[in-house]
This record gives structure tokens, sequence and C-alpha cells, in this order.
């Protein structure tokens, strides 16, 4: 049981644990995550000491939720990212509607109403802030009495070596609060270089004997070609046209120069994604070794600790699976602010 006070939180959409492992750090008692996904269950439990459950929020009550609480003392926290396909601007709009994942904010927001926490929190794309579901979720809390504050946050202002942005919302129904301001200018974001330019040389489909997270994906003799001629920050627009790809000759394909690329040493790294480790998707090309950056190098870059593992000691690294976990993952940063600010908000 915790002290009279601290504040304990639950965790929906858990995935990997980023968010939670992140609150931690600023003093937040994490004692359960919710996600579909099975994979997430030992780096959530492993590295957060929390409860893992394996379920459809759908078929969630705030009963259930309560009962998570119910041995624990002070505020509660409700946290959560809902999947953001559904909000991505790479969506087309007559999809979205139709996604099965559309509607999981509104889940979110019933069990909200439900379980009454003190404190709610969210971070999702930035592109949610304009959507009617976004604007619903916002005006259920204001009428169930929270004070509610959201807006857009650029994570290099906050400390994570990566150009990020996220929609984050906090929300209190017993005090003010709201989204921090950065602590960084664009003269001292953290770089790739101070990030991973300390991690040891590799070369392409190979993994260090020392950490099985430091492993590449296998280039093709083309696209090792291709990385040889690529210039950190550049496009494959300089390269010979041999070369290039016949959709980027096309009409519909050249203005597509995010992708092939090199990441620049001295600036933060391009948004990590699901295929980071996947050198045609984006500019994931290491600054100067021929090949993508690694498991390792993505998640020091997303800002997991050295040492949180996505997977039990012996057990196989899938490079996708555990790509995907990365990818998808709160940056730990984002919830350390998110929870120095509840805290603040709880002793106020």
């Amino acid at each position: 049981m915790t002290s009279e006070g601290s504040v304990t939180a639950i965790d929906l959409f858990c995935g990997a644990g980023g968010l939670a492992s992140g609150l931690r750090q600023a003093g937040v008692n994490v004692v359960a995550g919710i996600d579909v996904d099975p994979d997430c269950a030992f780096p959530f439990t492993h590295n957060n000491s929390a409860e893992f459950h394996l379920e459809d929020i759908r078929d969630i009550t705030g009963d259930d939720l309560n009962s998570m609480w119910e041995s624990y003392n002070g505020p509660k926290l409700l946290a959560g990212c809902a999947p953001c396909q559904p909000f991505s601007t790479l969506r087309q709009a007559g999809l979205k509607e139709k996604d099965a994942k559309w509607n999981l904010l509104g889940e979110f927001s019933r069990l909200i109403s439900e379980s009454n926490p003190e404190f709610v929190t969210m971070e999702n794309v930035p592109g949610l802030v304009k959507t009617d579901v976004f604007s619903k979720f916002v005006s259920n809390m204001a009428d169930q009495g929270y004070s509610v504050n959201y807006r857009v946050v650029h994570l290099p202002e906050y400390g994570l070596p990566q150009l990020r942005k996220r929609l984050v919302l906090v929300a209190s129904r017993i005090a003010e609060i709201h989204v921090p301001d950065g602590t960084h200018t664009p003269e001292c974001y953290v770089t790739v270089k101070e990030a991973i330019g300390s991690i040891p040389p590799l070369e392409h489909g190979q993994q260090s004997p020392s950490d099985p997270m430091h492993r590449t994906q296998a280039l093709s003799e083309m696209n090792l070609k291709r990385i040889r001629a690529s210039i950190p920050g550049g496009t494959w627009r300089e390269w010979p046209e041999e070369l290039q790809l016949d959709c980027h000759k096309r009409d519909t394909g050249k203005y597509y120069a995010s992708v092939y690329g090199r990441m620049l040493w001295d600036a933060p790294s391009p948004t990590i994604t699901t295929q980071f480790y996947i050198y045609g998707t984006g500019r994931f090309g290491h600054p100067d070794q021929d090949r993508a950056i690694s498991l390792r190098e993505g998640a020091t870059l997303q800002g997991f600790p050295i040492d949180y593992a996505f997977v039990p000691q012996g057990m196989p690294y899938t490079i996708n699976k555990i790509g995907r976990l990365i990818g998808n993952a709160v940056p730990p940063v984002l919830g350390r602010i998110i929870g120095e600010t509840v805290l603040k908000a709880a002793r106020s």
C-alpha cells in the first residue's frame, strides 16, 4: 500500500511501458497496464513492476479499474494513448470512421466517467486535436468538473533527441493543471551524436556480441550502394540516376524525399516509427555507418533506459516485433514530465 497522498496510475493502451516508465521516474506509482498486444506483457511488467492485463478496454468497466486501485490511498491517475492510426495524417479521410479503433477515445471517456479518477492524461498524434471525437472527449471531462489543458508539444524541447510532435492532455478535478513548457531551446537540443555516438560500430545485418539489442537489418546489394551514395541530411536526389527508384522518377513520387536518408549527427533524429530499422522507410540511415540504425539505437533515441528489457533473457530478439514495440511507445521523457505535472497539482 502506498503512503497517503501519493498518486497511483493505471495505464490504458500501455504498450511496452514507455509512459509508465516515465511516470515511475517522476514518482507516480503505476499499478497496472492494459493492452490487447501480448508482446507488451513482458516489457511492461518486468520494467515497471506492475500488473499487465491482456484486455480490450471495450471489455473493461470502471468497477474493474477501481478494483485495481482499491488497495491504494491517495489520488488516482488514468493515463493512456489510444492507437493513433485512425488520426494519422497518412490515413485517408474516408477510411477513418470505418476504423475499429476510431471510437477507442470514446471508450477512454466512458472509463473516466465510470471510475472518476482525480487526474487524467493522454497523448496522441497532433492531428487528433482537429477531430470531433477529441472535442467530445474534452467536453465530456469539462462537464464532469475537470480542469482540462492540452497542446501540441515538440519533444526536443523536453530533452528527447528526436523530432517528434505529440498532442498532450492533462486534466484534474481537484486542482488547476497545465501542460508544462519545454526546457530546451533549439541550440540546446540533444543530438543524435550525444544520444548514440558512443554505441559501438556495427555492420549491416550483424549483432553485437555484448548487446543483443544492438542488431541491424541486412541491406540488399542495391541498398548498400544507395546508402553509400547518401550524405547525412541529404536525399535520394543526390544519387546517380542508376540508383534511383523508378517510382521516384515519376511525378507522383519525386516529392517524397524523406526516405532512404541518413541522419545528421548534430541534430535530433527524425520521428522514430515502427519501421525505424528499415533503411528505405525514412531517414533512418546511420550518419556514417552503412546501415540503418539498430534496435538499441532506436530505443535510445526513443528515450528508453539502457537496461530496459523487451524480451526475457535468452529469448530471441525478433527485429520487427521489438521495432514495433519501440516505435509505438510513448517516450519515457514525456511520461516523466506528465508525472511531475500531476504530482505538483496533487500537492497544491
